[in-house]
């Protein structure tokens, strides 16, 4: 086929030999098969933030670093610059992500080259080396529902001890290859320890697991792993090898008001003497 404008550039670089046919199009970029030294290849080309359906929410931006603080400053401000910055910080997110998680272990695409807003990667394959569908166009007994479940919370898992949070993860986001699932879309990924809305995003990316495979097996429903994972993050036992029960107790014990008011007097207090004690030493 004709190559698209936002991959000649590609091939005049000789990064790509030809472009294949247009695999997908989703809500934040368009995939293709590509030709790459004798190999298949895919290569994700991002869409223009005005094109994109999946927008940029400070949700999942936050606490994201820049390279230098003139960026920080323009993107602060929105200028030109900074839009093209922050653009560029975003498609730039999901290959930092694809390295990070990918080192521990868990089952993404391989990277292989990040060069003008798109993205060249693994082709994810079958059994009989087509591209691997998506988790949502595949039927499942309940048996390899239960199973394909607990790899992906384990991924999750991984993921999260590697420090990361999907942040979009679904049924929409995993493809099922010939060794089993494989995540996929990575741009929205936030820091587990510096983004604020990282559990909330732990906790529905496992809802949405359990609420796909539920439909195979219905047990999955009840299941309460995204706490459970959370609360081991948060406790600092969580580790790649953990066994999950699917159960959390919470702690239903009245909060003790009254000591927490005692740790506010008392910091107040402590600051107070501090200021004297600066006070007098001028």
């Amino acid at each position: 086929m004709k190559a698209p404008a936002r991959l000649r550039s590609l091939l005049e670089e000789g990064l790509i030999d030809g472009v294949v046919r247009q695999l997908m199009s989703g809500k934040e970029a368009q995939v293709y098969v590509v030709r790459c030294a004798g190999e298949t290849r895919c290569a994700k080309v991002y869409k223009e933030a005005t094109q994109r359906s999946f927008r940029q929410a400070v949700d999942y931006t936050e606490n994201r670093k820049v390279k230098n603080t003139r960026q920080a400053r323009a993107m602060a401000k929105g200028t030109k610059f900074g839009r093209e910055s922050q653009e560029a910080a975003w498609q730039s997110a999901e290959v930092d992500a694809l390295y990070r998680v990918a080192s521990a272990g868990v089952r993404v695409p391989r990277p292989y080259n990040f060069h003008d807003g798109v993205l060249l990667m693994e082709l994810v394959v079958d059994a009989n080396g087509d591209a691997a569908p998506r988790l949502n166009d595949v039927q499942f007994t309940p048996e390899q529902a239960r199973a394909h479940h607990a790899t992906l919370l384990a991924e999750v898992v991984r993921m999260l001890c590697a420090g990361v949070v999907h942040g979009d993860l679904s049924e929409f986001n995993v493809l099922l290859a010939a060794d089993g699932p494989v995540i996929i879309d990575l741009p929205q990924a936030v820091d587990a320890a510096g983004n604020n809305h990282a559990q909330r995003m732990l906790l529905r990316d496992v809802q949405n697991l359990n609420h796909f495979f539920g439909r195979f097996a219905p047990e999955l429903l009840r299941s309460e792993h995204g706490d459970e994972i959370w609360d081991l993050f948060r406790r600092g036992v969580l580790h790649p090898a953990v066994t999950l029960s699917g159960r959390f107790r919470r702690d239903a014990a009245p909060a003790d008001v009254n000591a927490v008011m005692r740790e506010i007097d008392a910091a107040r207090a402590e600051d107070a003497a501090r200021r004297l004690r600066l006070q007098s030493v001028r």
